[in-house]
Parts: structure tokens; sequence; C-alpha cells
């Protein structure tokens, strides 16, 4: 039996987290559930936004749905206990280096594109991007400049270990997809992207079956729009993984659509798995949020931390059956809740 943590969040967490829970009650798996504060909605409890009875449920688990934190009634907190420090405290305590974030053009959606649908509908790629390091982990600081100008700077740091273990993940994705990678960075201005491009290169000599294509974050930004059928798999940092994969999801019609894993390991022993869309205050509580997202994340739950595939894909082809027969919530242009959609996702399931 798989213990899953259910950690809900704030926002619309609740409510997509819990469409995701049915199906995956459905599927008829030996697993159980157990919820957990976390976010705005553990700070009002306990003072803290990841408190220590959540903690220890994330090391008790095998896998954790995380739906999303966020509370603008709380940006006037100190930052160590905004809800947002929840989710890298997470990814901290539990060593989560690999966000794996895929995306594609499911049919049907090919409307609800920023691109043409001829563009659109090329999209099958999955990001691979760095989660513990870079700027959100570096030192910070606020201060005075010699002539009182204020003044801030993170620091943009990466050793070689916390390099070579993401940029082999992105590798071993690659090699069992379409043997394509490609590496983004900044080298040409930054030296973490220099020391970046260097590791990368030293491990493509241990997958000589993978092409390797080196692309600056600005080019990579620019081909996404431009060509996105031209990737197949994307590894990159932390702060450019962030906004790439944002802007992949405006590619595949809604940032609704897009699930993502976070692992410890290429395996996935351990792993939290969310929607890639924030908490979204402004439609909480509506039934307006896509459901999709989250379901997907379970999908991705059973295929890394429980390895099961058969389970992961019959999830995935309920929501591209769903989406065929013309299911849609709001941001994807048609008028279902978000429990609507969760049922046409369950009637195409069964």
């Amino acid at each position: 039996m798989a213990l899953i943590a259910i950690l809900a969040g704030d926002g619309i967490g609740p409510e997509v987290t819990h469409e995701a829970r049915r199906v995956l009650e459905a599927l008829g798996l030996d697993l159980t559930f157990e919820d957990g504060l976390v976010g705005g909605a553990a700070y009002r409890k306990t003072s803290h936004p990841l408190p220590p009875e959540t903690l220890d449920l994330a090391h008790r688990a095998d896998a954790i749905l995380f739906g999303a934190v966020g509370d603008p009634d709380m940006d006037g907190l100190e930052r160590s206990v905004r809800p947002e420090q929840a989710i890298l405290g997470l990814r901290k305590e539990l060593g989560l280096f690999a966000n794996i974030r895929p995306a594609t053009m499911l049919p049907g959606l090919e409307d609800s594109s920023a691109l043409r649908p001829e563009i659109a509908r090329a999209i099958d790629m999955v990001i691979v991007r760095e989660l513990t390091g870079d700027v959100y982990f570096g030192e910070k600081s606020r201060g005075f400049t010699h002539t009182g100008l204020r003044e801030a700077h993170d620091m943009m740091r990466y050793d070689e270990v916390e390099i070579a273990r993401i940029v082999r993940v992105g590798f071993e994705m690659a090699a069992r997809r379409s043997r394509k990678l490609t590496s983004v960075d900044k080298a040409n201005v930054l030296e973490t992207s220099q020391l970046w491009r260097e590791i990368v290169n030293e491990i493509a000599r241990d997958y000589a079956e993978v092409k390797l294509t080196h692309m600056y974050v600005d080019n990579a930004a620019m081909q996404l729009v431009r060509n996105p059928g031209a990737f197949d798999v994307i590894v990159t940092s932390n702060l450019f993984g962030d906004i790439l994969s944002d802007q992949a999801s405006m590619c595949v019609g809604s940032i609704g659509m897009l699930p993502s894993a976070s692992l410890n390991d290429w395996q996935g022993s351990c792993g939290l798995y969310e929607p890639i869309h924030g908490s979204a205050p402004d439609i909480a509580g509506q039934g307006k949020a896509n459901p999709c997202a989250a379901i997907l994340s379970a999908a991705l739950l059973l295929r890394h931390s429980l390895s099961d595939y058969a389970s992961a894909e019959r999830i995935e082809n309920a929501v591209k059956a769903a989406i065929a027969g013309g299911a849609r919530t709001v941001d994807l242009g048609g008028a279902l809740t978000t429990a609507q959609m969760g049922d046409a996702v369950l009637a195409a399931l069964k």
C-alpha cells in the first residue's frame, strides 16, 4: 500500500487536487491518502507555512500531490514565513533537485494556443529544470550604496555536482525519447552558464547516442514561439527553466494543462507532483480552475514514484479523450466548472 500525501495549499489548490484525488481513487489502486497543511493555510493555523507535522508527512509518504501556495494577504509577512517558502522548503528538505515539465499539444486544443494551429500541433517536449540552486537559493541582501541609494542583490551560483546531476537527468530523458537534448544557458554573459556548458559537454561523452545542442536562453525563448516542434528535451537552470516552462504552457493553450514532477533522483523514489500554475486567488472558490494539470500530475506520480506506467497512461488517455470530446473549462474557451471537468475525465477513464 502506497501513502500519498495531499498538500492542497492555497487558492485553487484544494479545488484541483480534489479532482486529481478523485481520479486516483477511481483507478482502484492500493493507495491511502493523508492531508497536510501547507502555505498560507498552514500559516493561519500554525504560524508557519511548513509546519513540522507536514514535513513528517512528506517524509513518510511515498509521493506528494501538491496544489499551490500563495496568498496576497500575506505579502507583508517576513520572507521566511510567506506561503511560498513552503514549496522551497520541501524542495530543500527532500532534495528535490530535478523538475520534469512535459508540454504536449493535445488534439483539439490547437485553437487555444497563442500560436498558429499548424505550429502548435507539433509541440511535444519535456523541460528538465534544476530546482534547488541558482538565484532562488543563493545569498540575498538589501542595503544602500555609498551615496544612499537603495540596492539589492541575489547571488546566482552553481557547483559542478549540482549541474552534473540535473544534466544527467536531461540526457537520460532524451535517451528514452527522441535522443535530442537542448541545453539552455547564457554562457556569453554569465560565469555560471560557462561552467554549466563545460559540465554539459563533459557529460555528453557518456551519451554519444544523444544529439546535443547548446542554445542561449533568449534564443530559446524566441524559438519556443517560432518553432516549438523542434524541441524534444530541454535541460536548463532554475531561473531559465521557470520562465521557459511558463512560456511553453501558453504555447499549448493554457497554464492549466501542464503538470510537473519534482524528483530527488532519476528513478523518482520520492517525488512531489504539482500543476505548474499558481494559487490564482482571483478565481479561488469559483469553480473556474482547470484541474487537468493536477490530474496529469497524478499520472506523473504513478509513473515516476510508483512505477505504475499502465495506470499513468490510463489517466493521460482519459484527459486526451475528454478534451477530444469537447470538454473545456473557462481558460480553454469553454464553460465547464472544475468539478465538471473532473467528471468528464472520470467518464473517459471508465
